[in-house]
């Protein structure tokens, strides 16, 4: 596998062992300085970890109690960068991640935005790997469409505007991690939902239109972690900000995004075929994500 790229260079370095993002300890894990609803508030106001360069000290103290929710906000701050990262060691196929997203969702049980494949190895050994939507910088999706109805937005996700999208299914086809699906039956009858139907929360699904996942979009500005990363009990899956170098998953384990990958050998999953996925894997157990096969 090749060492882990972003827009702007290879990502990080070696160090910074109180950010070490997980130690296992009786079943529960330790987390770094700054917790998820400190995280969320940074990334919710823009306020990205090399900004905080230098006054780290002052606005965490020794009992890890954070001040940055209290500071104020420049007016030109920049935009998030959203990402993904996948810890392989500790995820233990309890698919936990795609019921919950289904059900938050209102999915068919075909329908998954989250699939949590059993992967076989060189050795013959298993292990599990969630698949989520890879949110390319290259996204090979969008430009087949013939409507326009598949997008990136400016924080680097990727969106299928459903209003737009007429099944043609090439946008299918054309993605290398088998992450869409065709809505080929009736949406179920669903809740009132706390966001209007948009690109940013596709509920319910339309039939006759391509569906995928979102990182639940619309839950991002409000401080809300993804309902995957929500479910997870075992903290594999972990939000990220490139644009802030901070990731947070849903046990409340904070790390610096750049070291965590650079520390533990992050990979991105085909990242030969040119797309830039925003998503990265610890494998953790010598696994070769491109040569392994599906087990199931």
């Amino acid at each position: 596998m090749t060492r882990i790229t972003t827009d702007t260079g290879q990502i990080g370095a070696g160090g910074g062992d109180d950010l070490n993002p997980q130690v296992a300890d009786g079943g529960k894990r330790h987390s770094g300085s700054l917790g998820r609803r400190e995280f969320l508030l940074t990334a919710a106001g823009g306020l990205g970890l090399a900004a905080l360069a230098g006054v780290t000290e002052e606005l965490v103290g020794p009992s890890g109690n954070s001040q940055l929710a209290s500071m104020s906000v420049p007016e030109q701050v920049a935009t998030h960068q959203w990402a993904m990262v996948i810890d392989l060691r500790y995820c233990n196929g309890c698919k936990l991640c795609t019921a919950g997203c289904q059900a938050a969702h209102y999915l068919h049980q075909d329908q998954t935005w989250i699939r949590v494949f059993t992967m076989r190895n060189a050795a013959g050994d298993t292990y599990h790997m969630p698949r989520p939507c890879m949110m390319c910088e290259d996204p090979p999706c969008v430009p087949v469409c013939p409507v326009s109805a598949n997008f990136r937005t400016d924080e680097g996700l990727v969106l299928v505007d459903q209003s737009r999208c007429i099944g043609t299914r090439i946008c299918m086809n054309s993605c290398p991690y088998e992450a869409r699906y065709f809505n080929w039956t009736s949406p179920l009858a669903v809740a009132r939902q706390p966001f209007p139907q948009e690109p940013e929360w596709p509920v319910p699904q339309v039939e006759g239109t391509v569906g995928k996942c979102i990182f639940c979009a619309a839950m991002l500005p409000s401080g809300q972690l993804p309902e995957c990363v929500t479910r997870c009990p075992m903290g594999v899956l972990y939000l990220g900000d490139l644009e802030a170098d901070v990731a947070v998953n849903g046990i409340g384990n904070t790390v610096k995004l750049s070291e965590f990958i650079a520390d533990n050998d992050g990979v991105k999953f085909k990242e030969s075929y040119g797309t830039h996925p925003r998503v990265f894997y610890i494998p953790g157990h010598g696994q070769d994500l491109e040569a392994d096969a599906d087990a199931t």
